[in-house]
């Protein structure tokens, strides 16, 4: 009788999350992930090459359905054989199961990507909800067009062109001229983000407090010393 004990002391077959996670999404089957996850297991035991006779058994099937699932797994790229010298200069086959991690890297790669472009969609319609907002009235379409070349063809940040607005909102200024002589003033000199546009402005800021400084102190009137020694002097 299996015992508690048995059970924890039995070998484990390490298995990523990721594999348990994703494997649907990226074309795998449920009888697919089962031989995979049999194949992983006698790997991880020492053996890279199993007899599939040894499998269809736990499995519950025959060796000629194991054969089409395994099959199955080599034409989508899941799993390849490869044939390799041993130490002692044999050859012999194994199963690369590391194909699928490629396989599960491109999909998180592709979902990255498409998450990115929907924050960015998302990100231009808010861009032009906020100029109508800020202008009070819909946007004709020439301005659509030029804040759509901001974006493509100058490659300007969204948040840039939020604060260009912003310093034409502050300045009453309601015209994409405006802001757009904005945006070309921080192009020559190289300020790409909002935040090199901040650092600059900190910059200027102190510049202007020294400068202001330095002409209080030269503003300041002479106040002769008062002797003590002789105070009639």
């Amino acid at each position: 009788m299996l015992t508690i004990k048995d059970f924890l002391t039995a070998d484990l077959t390490s298995v990523s999350n990721l594999l348990l996670q994703y494997y649907k999404k990226i074309g795998m089957t449920n009888n697919e992930l089962l031989l995979y996850l049999q194949l992983l297991r006698f790997e991880q035991l020492g053996n890279s090459f199993p007899d599939l006779a040894e499998i269809a058994e736990p499995m519950d099937i025959s060796v000629d359905e194991l054969f089409q699932i395994l099959q199955s797994l080599i034409d989508k790229g899941f799993v390849s054989i490869e044939t390799q010298l041993n130490k002692h200069g044999q050859t012999e086959d194994r199963y690369d199961l590391t194909l699928f991690y490629n396989r599960l890297s491109h999909y998180l790669e592709q979902q990255e990507i498409k998450t990115v472009e929907k924050t960015n969609e998302k990100r231009v319609t808010d861009l032009y909800q906020t100029f109508e907002i800020e202008f009070g009235r819909p946007l004709s379409p020439i301005e659509f067009e030029t804040i759509q070349s901001w974006l493509t063809t100058d490659s300007y940040d969204v948040e840039l062109i939020e604060l260009a607005l912003r310093e034409a909102v502050l300045n009453q200024a309601y015209s994409l001229k405006y802001i757009d002589r904005i945006l070309l003033a921080w192009e020559r000199k190289n300020l790409k983000s909002k935040q090199d546009v901040q650092m600059d402005q900190k910059k200027r800021s102190a510049k202007v407090e020294m400068k202001e400084q330095e002409e209080k102190e030269d503003e300041l009137p002479f106040v002769p010393l008062y002797n003590w020694l002789n105070p009639k002097k």
